[in-house]
């Protein structure tokens, strides 16, 4: 038997997948009965505006040698040389210490779990609470104002990505990735994020995969504690010994992963008195933008939107501004959506975009956000935490802008592109709720300037982008992190043996499948 790969066939909008089949036999001019398996591989959507979308499938399958493969006009046909095995951890034994993984989003999560499967089970500690008793925090912030610093969107089981869309898209090529999605379907994720070519888990499922996570965890062996604050890091000769916990508790361990996450800006601040070598990078800073995900709707689909076939339609732009160098971009995009106030410190404004699995909500939001580069902070950017500073200022302005009880400023797009003050706003998702206010004082200068240019280039690329039903809701600056902790090839520290810092806290990740992929990274380090 031949082993083929098709990428190409294409779906009409009531087609489906039942007939992809015929589709391969029709393509390669032989009978159906000939195909003896298809599997899908990826499935996207080509949505062109005027043209009706379709759906692109990538199918695995298995026909008889000596096929005529030539002249397949629309498709790409591969031969696959051997079976995709699935990718399997070789077990491995270790002596010494337990490994500490700190973290338990993404890029601990699937450290612990690199180490477990491989016979080596860690002790993970996380600063914030189970998700049960997160998810009542969180609550209590959205619907009363009431933050708890030590657990909230940020910090607790599942990391930020525990209160988002859950996307799973990823540039990077690794074969880690058809992994990490393996297991989280193991875990409860829905099915069809092996094969979209856009996947996300929705938050309400990722509230239980990250349950079904650590009691996975737990059946291999490892140790996981929550409200386990990590406040000290006993480090002898430029050699990591140990931690401390909750002020008093010493824990022993020659390696520790560092999957802490961008919010803790105390670690961070810790870390730098002890003298590891971090330094500061670029981020981005913006607003939350939100439209009605009818006209989101319309705007991609064309006369073919409200198809039941069809999802929720999303978008991602881009501008350049050479003469401001500088960059403008959406960045997660939430169809079906809401945005969320997810402050990590008191008298603070940080939002974000969430959705759960169906995406019913009637709102699309996504970052608008400009880039952020060290020279914009100032006298202060020579300091490793100058981004941290930066933003917590912008953050703080927020807060007064709306009305310092947690209602984040918002403006119509409209008013905001014309500098007119408008005395409401759109009805919004935002929780607890928002305010009126003019949001060319939520941000410096230059990036308000470069906001108003790359939305005007938005416009021009996604007609109805600009709309008096659009509302910006600030600020947003949780992009990525503005701090590094330096590391080496071997994943450690520069200047610190035995501290692996990793995932988007440390600065070098940013989103599930990137910051799992750097714990395995880390995690291989230890257990190669």
């Amino acid at each position: 038997m031949l082993k083929l790969n098709i990428t190409g066939i294409a779906l009409s909008l009531g087609e489906g997948e039942e007939i992809l089949k015929d589709k391969v036999a029709s393509i390669l001019h032989i009978p159906d009965e000939d195909i003896s398996s298809i599997t899908v591989v990826r499935k996207s959507i080509d949505a062109r505006r005027r043209k009706p979308p379709r759906f692109i499938y990538s199918v695995d399958l298995s026909v008889p040698d000596g096929v005529d493969l030539t002249g397949k006009e629309g498709v790409k046909i591969e031969v696959l040389e051997e079976d995709k095995k699935p990718l399997r951890l070789p077990v491995k034994t270790r002596t010494g210490k337990r490994p500490v993984i700190v973290g338990c989003g993404p890029a601990g999560i699937f450290a612990a779990l690199t180490l477990a499967e491989r016979g080596i089970p860690v002790l993970l500690l996380e600063r914030g609470k189970s998700a049960p008793e997160r998810i009542a925090d969180v609550q209590a912030f959205w619907e009363k104002g009431i933050i708890n610093t030590e657990s909230h969107v940020h910090f607790g089981e599942g990391g930020a990505g525990t209160f988002s869309d859950g996307k799973l898209t990823s540039r990077l090529k690794n074969p880690f990735t058809a992994w990490i999605k393996t297991r989280l379907v193991d875990a409860g994720a829905p099915s069809e994020i092996l094969t979209d070519a856009k996947p996300h888990v929705g938050t309400d499922r990722l509230r239980e995969v990250v349950i079904n996570l650590r009691k996975r965890l737990i059946e291999l062996g490892c140790e996981v504690r929550f409200e386990a604050k990590v406040t000290d890091f006993l480090i002898h000769r430029r050699r990591l010994e140990g931690v401390v916990v909750r002020g008093s508790e010493e824990i022993k361990t020659d390696h520790l992963i560092l999957a802490a996450g961008q919010s803790a800006e105390d670690t961070y601040g810790r870390l730098h008195e002890l003298g590891v070598h971090l330094e500061p990078k670029p981020f981005a800073i913006g607003f939350r933008v939100e439209h009605p995900q009818e006209l989101i709707d319309a705007i991609q689909y064309g006369k073919w939107r409200g198809h039941p076939d069809l999802p929720p339609a999303d978008y991602f732009l881009t501008a350049s501004l050479p003469q401001m160098k500088r960059s403008v971009y959406t960045f997660c995009i939430c169809p079906g959506g809401s945005v969320i106030g997810c402050s990590s410190e008191e008298r603070t404004i940080v939002t974000n975009g969430m959705s759960r699995y169906q995406r019913g909500s009637p709102y699309a939001n996504s970052a608008v956000v400009v880039a952020v580069q060290r020279e914009d902070f100032e006298d202060t950017a020579r300091h490793p935490l100058s981004g941290l500073v930066f933003r917590r200022q912008w953050e703080e302005k927020a807060f007064v802008l709306g009305g310092e009880n947690y209602f984040a400023p918002a403006q119509g797009l409209v008013d905001f592109m014309k500098d007119s003050e408008g005395t409401a706003v759109n009805r919004t998702s935002f929780a607890p709720g928002v305010k009126p206010a003019m949001l060319r004082d939520a941000l410096p200068l230059f990036a308000v300037e470069a906001l108003k240019q790359g939305i005007t280039e938005f416009e021009r690329k996604m007609r109805g982008f600009i709309t008096e039903e659009a509302t910006l809701i600030g600020v947003e600056t949780r992009t990525s992190s503005p701090v590094r902790i330096l590391r080496g090839a071997d994943s450690q520290s520069v200047n610190v043996a035995g501290l692996y810092p990793c995932g988007e806290g440390a600065g070098y990740a940013g989103g599930i499948i990137s910051s799992a992929l750097d714990g395995i990274k880390a995690a291989e380090k230890i257990a190669p």
